[in-house]
């Protein structure tokens, strides 16, 4: 339970300053009875704003089609982020909604968003081994024994301490390939072929974990319960 000033305002909808304002206009009630306290403590689950129950008060996690152009980081400086695509309540929640992992300003596909930070480190902790998958162009046909070599575990990127963990390597097409990969290591789809004298020209995030994209049109979200990978 959780003060109601403080409720609402952790949940994207105000201030705690214009939340006491709320409450004391009657907009607010709690069990069905309007309240003037704003520092009552409640039940996110009895509470309503406006005759409508809050919104997603246990958490969001959200699948996203993410487009090229956009970065995953919250600060301005670095550009148009993929936050710009959610509602303006959900970017206002403390604690913040945030990536699970990272893709890069050129790299597109699925990607995760969540408020919970357990989540987060559960699903981006080496030791949980979530494999993600990369659909790459390349601009040249890569070298022989290269899926050997990725699934070996032994290749060493520049600049990191431990070898690179074994990757599924499957070549679709003379410029194309799916890579399958249980780490995120700085850029590591990239650097892996640029260490075998290939340039990746396109990369797309296909899959993660057990989730794949479908349908879903580019720059649009769905809803995932958060247990989504409780037996995932």
């Amino acid at each position: 339970m959780r003060r109601l000033d403080q409720l609402l305002a952790n949940l994207g909808y105000c201030s705690r300053r214009d939340a006491r304002d709320w409450i004391r206009a009657g907009r607010v009630t709690v069990a069905g009875k309007v309240v003037d306290d704003f520092g009552k403590k409640a039940a996110a689950a009895e509470v309503r704003v406006d005759g409508e129950s809050l919104d997603h008060p246990a958490g969001l996690l959200l699948l996203l089609h993410k487009p090229t152009g956009l970065v995953c980081s919250h600060e301005e400086r670095e550009g148009p982020n993929v936050y710009s695509l959610l509602p303006p309540r959900w970017r206002q929640r403390n604690p913040v909604v945030t990536s699970i992992g990272r893709l890069d300003k050129d790299t597109s596909g699925l990607l995760l968003l969540t408020d919970q930070s357990a989540l987060v480190h559960q699903l981006t902790s080496p030791k949980h081994k979530v494999p993600k998958v990369y659909q790459a162009t390349l601009d040249r046909e890569p070298p022989a024994g290269l899926a050997e070599l990725f699934a070996a575990g032994t290749l060493q990127l520049e600049g990191e301490m431990a070898p690179c963990a074994p990757a599924d390597l499957r070549l679709t097409g003379p410029l194309t390939a799916e890579l399958t990969l249980t780490e995120g290591k700085y850029h590591q789809v990239r650097r892996m072929f640029a260490s075998q004298g290939c340039i990746v020209l396109t990369l797309h995030r296909a899959g993660f974990g057990h989730l794949e994209l479908g349908d879903l049109p580019t720059g649009q979200w769905r809803e995932l319960p958060l247990d989504a990978f409780v037996n995932g």
